[in-house]
């Protein structure tokens, strides 16, 4: 009888294959660039929002509707399935479809005539970055092992605030140079192309490469999967820790520019675009590629320290934001604003190793999917929406300054999201020994 492994869709070539470390740190890049674009198109309307208000005429609570429970509820509803199809096929053609379509449907957004034409074009957005994630993680996954895996989806995690970043920047200029309809353009375009790298240029890794297991069992069914993670307490309280914590951030940060040009008194974006997407960028990079790093030194030793970290970072960074509402100087207040956005930026990749690490390899993709279901949901779902609602309660007693107070009172979730990360270090420890493989 012959020796030789059965080949499969995972891995046509055998799975004797193994890819090398210059190899997988390409394939990461590939894919953190994938989420740069990623977030570029999901939290464009950040810095663009007054112009499309001021044109279509819209309220603030639709302004939160459009980046998010609109939103989200396409991107969680569509992501389960997506990722228990990347889960059993091949993950690479799963992540070029998905950016090819979720660009798209961003260049489409520049052609909005009316609040439901964009609010179908964010939908279709949704649609397609509902595919991007789960199957990158689980891809991530099987290329770093387990004691280097929280830095390397730190590294992936980069992506959001790099994308924020750039989606600052080409939105800002772009926007006071030609007007927000050819912002969507600029930055759907490239996405396009991008696809085109991935699919052409990555392989797709075999399960289970990272920890040396050979014989690696089929997907499991979602309510298996679904009863394996509930069964978990440890990630019960990660996943609502991450969507609190999720519910600050987007919460935050989809009305910060808003806030800065209702408070000073602003004309271009240009300016406060370059300000706002430099610190987020590079503060809020640092701080997800430092959370992973520290979780992962600290972690061998002890795994309660994967989510201590988060904790920890998520309480400290409430008195720096509060400060940042409470100054009356622009340029102190900018300042100021990096010390947040490098402490609220830790928890991602340690959140999403923990996850994967209570789980076999099938399931990472789902795992992810459901960790992002409750992260999103709550979080880009509730957060820019409740925010702009209290923002619009708060008007009638403070003018201009409701939405200062508005984000002022959402920074203390991050006492809920703190709460919940210790609860889920209580238990994470037995969860890791008992993970099937």
């Amino acid at each position: 009888m012959s020796s030789e492994k059965p080949l499969s869709i995972d891995n046509p070539e055998g799975r004797a294959r193994k890819f090398n470390p210059s190899y997988s740190y390409y394939a990461l890049g590939v894919l953190t660039v994938a989420y740069i674009c990623n977030f570029v198109d999901r939290q464009i309307l950040a810095i663009l929002q007054e112009s499309i208000k001021a044109e279509l005429g819209l309220m603030d609570w639709q302004l939160g509707l459009l980046s998010g429970i609109a939103f989200a509820i396409f991107y969680v509803s569509v992501g389960i399935p997506i990722a228990r199809w990347a889960d059993k096929s091949n993950r690479r053609n799963i992540v070029a479809i998905a950016i090819a379509t979720w660009s798209f449907m961003t260049a489409l957004s520049g052609l909005a005539q009316n609040f439901v034409h964009l609010l179908l074009a964010r939908i279709g957005v949704a649609v397609g970055e509902a595919g991007g994630s789960p199957p990158a993680h689980s891809i991530i996954s099987d290329l770093f092992p387990p004691h280097r895996r929280a830095t390397a989806l730190s590294i992936y995690s980069m992506g959001v605030y790099f994308g924020i970043l750039c989606g600052f920047l080409i939105g800002g200029w772009v926007n006071d140079f030609y007007g927000w309809r050819m912002v969507f353009f600029v930055i759907g375009i490239p996405g396009i192309l991008w696809a085109l790298v991935v699919r052409f240029t990555l392989r797709e890794p075999p399960r289970g490469q990272s920890e040396n297991i050979e014989k690696v069992l089929d997907a499991p069914p979602v309510g298996e999967v679904l009863r394996l993670l509930w069964s978990r307490k440890s990630f019960r309280h990660m996943s609502l820790a991450s969507g609190l914590h999720s519910f600050v951030g987007y919460g935050l940060g989809h009305w910060i520019a808003s806030y800065f040009i209702r408070t000073y008194d602003l004309t271009s974006t240009g300016e406060l675009a370059t300000w706002l997407g430099l610190i987020t960028g590079f503060a809020g990079a640092a701080g997800t590629f430092a959370g992973g790093y520290l979780a992962d030194r600290y972690g061998r030793r002890d795994p309660r320290w994967y989510l201590w970290i988060p904790g920890l970072a998520a309480l400290l960074a409430i008195p720096s934001f509060l400060l940042v509402y409470l100054l009356e100087a622009y340029h102190l207040a900018l300042v100021f604003y990096i010390i947040p956005q490098f402490l609220a930026a830790m928890f991602i990749g340690p959140t999403i190793a923990m996850t994967h690490g209570v789980v076999s390899l099938r399931m990472r993709a789902l795992a992810s999917s459901i960790l992002f279901f409750v992260l999103n949901l709550i979080g880009l779902g509730l957060g820019p929406l409740l925010t702009g609602i209290l923002s619009d309660v708060l008007t009638p007693t403070f003018g201009q300054g409701a939405l200062r107070y508005a984000s002022m009172i959402v920074v203390f979730i991050y006492i809920l999201a703190a709460f919940h990360f210790w609860r889920a270090s209580k238990t994470i420890g037995e969860d890791l020994d008992n993970a099937p493989k």
